[in-house]
C-alpha cells in the first residue's frame, strides 16, 4: 500500500501583513512548515500557528530561513558555516519552545527558499543545517529535496532524512526545482499537479521542464502555503490520493 505525508509551509504573515490560507489548508495537510521569524511570521504568528495545527492535528515543523524579510527569503546569501548553523539553532529552538508549550512535539525541520535550494546543491551548507539542527535536537527529521545533498548530510550527522518532491513546482533535468524567476516555474494547474503528485509517488519520477523523466524518491509532497491556489490544490490533491488508495499520514 502507498502513503505519503502531505505538507505545507505555513505561519508565514507578518505583523498586520497576512500571507496564505493556513487555517483552510491545515485541514487536509499532515505536517506544517512553520516559519520562524526571519523570512517570515514573528512571535504571536508563530504562537497562533502552532495552536491551529494542534487544534487541526497537523504535525508541527520549523521553517527556518535567511534572515530576509524584504525578499520573503528567496535571495541568495553568503554566509560562513558557523552563522548557518547559528541561525538553524536560534530558529528551530524558538519553534520548538512554542510547540512544547502547547505540549507538542517538534517532528521536522525544513529550511525554506533560497536557503533550502542552495543547501540542496552543496553539502558544505547541507551539514551545518544539519549539525544545528541535531544541536537542538537528534530526534528531529530534516526534510530536503530529493536525490539532494540533505540526504548525505543527514546520514553525516545522524539525522532522519525524508525527501520531499513538489506538487506546485517545475523541475529541472538534474532534480532540482526551476528559478522561480524562470517562465514555468510555479503549477497553476490543478489537474496537472495532482497527476504530478500520484506519478511521483506511484512510479518515482516526474517530468522535468524540458520534458525528461527526472527519479525520485517521495516522502512527503510540499504545497506551499502562499501560492494562490494552495486551498483548491490541497483540497482536490488529498482527495485524489484518497481516490488512489494512498494513506496520507504525518511522516514521522
Amino acid at each position: 500500500m502507498y502513503s505519503i505525508d502531505l505538507n505545507c509551509d505555513c505561519g508565514e504573515s507578518f505583523g498586520n501583513y497576512k500571507i496564505g490560507m493556513d487555517s483552510e489548508v491545515a485541514d487536509f495537510v499532515t505536517s506544517a512548515n512553520i516559519a520562524c521569524g526571519f523570512h517570515a511570521s514573528d512571535p504571536l504568528v508563530m504562537m497562533k500557528t502552532v495552536r491551529m495545527c494542534k487544534e487541526k492535528g497537523v504535525a508541527v515543523g520549523a521553517h527556518p530561513g535567511f534572515p530576509d524579510l524584504v525578499g520573503f527569503g528567496r535571495r541568495k546569501m553568503e554566509v560562513k558555516a558557523d552563522e548557518l548553523k547559528a541561525m538553524i539553532i536560534y530558529q528551530v529552538g524558538a519553534l520548538k519552545a512554542f510547540a512544547e508549550a502547547e505540549g507538542l512535539k517538534l517532528q521536522h525541520v525544513k529550511p525554506h527558499g533560497a536557503m533550502y535550494n542552495m543547501a540542496a546543491r552543496d553539502i558544505n551548507m547541507a551539514i551545518p543545517i544539519c549539525e544545528g539542527i541535531a544541536e537542538v535536537d537528534k530526534e528531529l527529521i530534516i526534510l530536503g529535496l530529493s536525490g539532494s545533498c540533505f540526504a548525505e548530510a543527514a546520514e553525516r550527522t545522524g539525522l532522519m532524512f525524508v525527501s520531499e518532491v513538489f506538487a506546485d513546482r517545475a523541475y529541472e533535468d538534474d532534480g532540482s526545482l526551476r528559478a522561480r524567476s524562470l517562465p514555468g516555474a510555479v503549477i497553476t494547474d490543478e489537474a496537472e499537479a495532482i497527476k504530478r503528485v500520484i506519478k511521483m509517488i506511484k512510479e518515482h519520477s516526474v517530468t522535468a521542464y524540458s520534458g525528461k523523466e527526472v527519479h525520485v524518491e517521495p516522502g512527503s509532497v510540499c504545497l506551499h502555503g502562499d501560492n494562490e491556489k494552495a486551498l483548491l490544490f490541497a483540497k482536490k490533491i488529498r482527495e485524489a490520493l484518497t481516490s488512489e488508495g494512498i494513506e496520507v499520514k504525518a511522516m514521522r
